[in-house]
């Protein structure tokens, strides 16, 4: 808490003794001055005698030299004043390293675990902190809140907004899941199903808000809401003081806008990139334009992440602190949510999972830059439908080439089949499924198809099942999971 009242009164904060024990980085915030001025970063010496020693200097991109936070739509000191606020309602989430990924990735992975939230997402900090604000600017005059949201904003709103006693109403597209439709209920919320998609149930939540008083509460691009999220910015800082880059999946912006903000002002050093899946880069595009701008939105296994405009707000503070964005494609997100199952027992979503995504042999951020550095990765959310992850996890076990699927030409004699699971079986291939097939083979009448889904251990042992079936004289069709994405 000392790094935040300090905050508060002055922008160059001096360290004191109880900065130096407690371990912590302090950065010196002068982002408006020249980009020849360096930015210091103040951390104390591994051996723990106390002393606070300049770490690092560094000048500012030329992009970032002529700004002045506190003009931005969320400042510093609104997040230190959010983390005051909620900080008796919200968990303050683990943020530990993980072995397995480290070793993975080549760097030093930390995962913050913000699905472990009560209603599974990061979402309650912002809903927490705008619905607080607003009891505090409006008392007994508050009739309600109101937001459009499919899943984990509706959530979040609907149970803070019962905490407090606050009315909650959300307006749920048609395509919203039932589970999520359910809980929302449970928390006593007016749910108002209506609109093909989020768009439609905006529109429509915008004229109740005019109808009936209530407070229209964005998800993403309220300050408020950023300024909750970016209490997450704050909590790394404390958990991992020596992080050298953050990873932050991006949908709307206000998760990466708060996040690196905070980052930002306590470590200037740390670098803070952000991840959208390719099918919905509405971030990407607004800094193509240097404004929001609608994005072409397919539908993507991120669909936490699939705004097709980011926040006006949101964007305005992100594009100050964040230093790059890049893209994933469904495959590494597939990759990344099956790594976090296996290796760490966490079910996270797909947008959840975007950050490590990134991070993992063969994306975007797997650069010799980043080897043994200290990486830190929220995990924003854990909410799945069963049904969904059930594919997810076969989607993920086929890009991994664990899962293959493959057309082989065999005998429709006595033994034929046979023969081909034989070949199998000596392989060490295990046979999850097969179809055979007799009318679609215009060739010799003694033959059949034989279409085969086998569970492998990975690429090497699918190349080796392959070429023992076409040394046995099998014509193939190997479908690969390059194919498949």
């Amino acid at each position: 808490m000392f790094l935040l009242t300090a905050y508060h009164n002055s922008k160059s904060i001096a360290p004191t003794a109880a900065m130096a024990s407690r371990g912590f980085l302090v950065g010196v915030h002068r982002l408006s001055t020249a980009a020849t001025e360096p930015v210091i970063t103040n951390k104390t010496q591994p051996s723990g005698t106390g002393k606070a020693v300049v770490a690092s200097t560094q000048s500012l991109p030329p992009s970032k030299k002529s700004f002045n936070p506190e003009d931005l739509p969320v400042t510093f000191s609104d997040i230190s004043r959010a983390h005051v606020r909620i900080r008796s309602g919200v968990k303050k989430t683990t943020c530990d390293k993980s072995f397995f990924l480290s070793e993975l990735v080549g760097a030093n992975v930390f995962l913050k675990t913000e699905f472990s939230q009560f209603t599974g997402s990061f979402k309650e900090r912002g809903a927490r902190n705008a619905i607080l604000q607003l009891k505090q600017e409006q008392g007994s005059a508050l009739k309600g809140v109101i937001a459009a949201s499919a899943g984990n904003h509706a959530l979040a709103l609907a149970y803070h907004g019962k905490e407090l006693g606050v009315p909650v109403t959300v307006v749920m597209p048609t395509v919203a899941p039932l589970a999520k439709v359910d809980k929302c209920r449970k928390f006593n919320a007016n749910i108002i199903i209506h609109g093909a998609h989020i768009g439609e149930a905006k529109l429509f939540a915008e004229g109740i808000v005019e109808k009936e008083g209530l407070v229209y509460v964005n998800g993403y691009d309220d300050p408020p809401i950023v300024a909750g999220a970016g209490t997450i910015g704050v909590e790394i800082i404390e958990a991992v003081p020596c992080v050298d880059y953050v990873v932050v999946p991006v949908g709307g912006a206000g998760l990466i806008a708060g996040i690196a903000c905070a980052i930002k002002t306590l470590k200037p050093s740390c670098k803070v990139f952000g991840v959208e899946p390719e099918f919905a880069a509405s971030y990407i595009a607004a800094l193509k334009a240097g404004k929001p701008v609608a994005a072409q939105i397919t539908p993507t296994l991120a669909d936490g992440l699939a705004v097709p405009t980011v926040g006006s707000h949101a964007f305005e503070v992100a594009r100050h602190y964040v230093d790059e964005c890049v893209t994933v494609t469904e495959k590494q997100i597939s990759i990344a949510m099956l790594r976090l199952i296996e290796n760490e027992k966490m079910i996270v979503e797909g947008g959840g999972a975007a950050g490590l995504a990134a991070l993992l042999p063969g994306g975007k951020l797997d650069r010799a830059e980043l080897k043994g550095k200290n990486i830190v990765v929220p995990l924003c959310g854990g909410n799945i439908d069963s049904t969904t992850l059930g594919r997810v996890i076969d989607r993920g076990l086929a890009a991994d080439n664990r899962l293959c699927n493959f057309t082989a030409t065999v005998s429709d004699r006595p033994g034929g089949i046979a023969k081909l699971t034989e070949v199998l079986a000596q392989e060490g291939a295990s046979i999850k499924d097969i179809y055979h097939e007799r009318a679609w083979l215009h060739s010799n009448i003694d033959q059949v198809m034989v279409k085969c889904v086998v569970e492998l251990q990975g690429s090497e042992h699918a190349k080796r099942v392959k070429r023992a079936l076409i040394e046995k004289g099998y014509p193939l069709q190997w479908f690969s999971s390059d194919d498949m994405f």
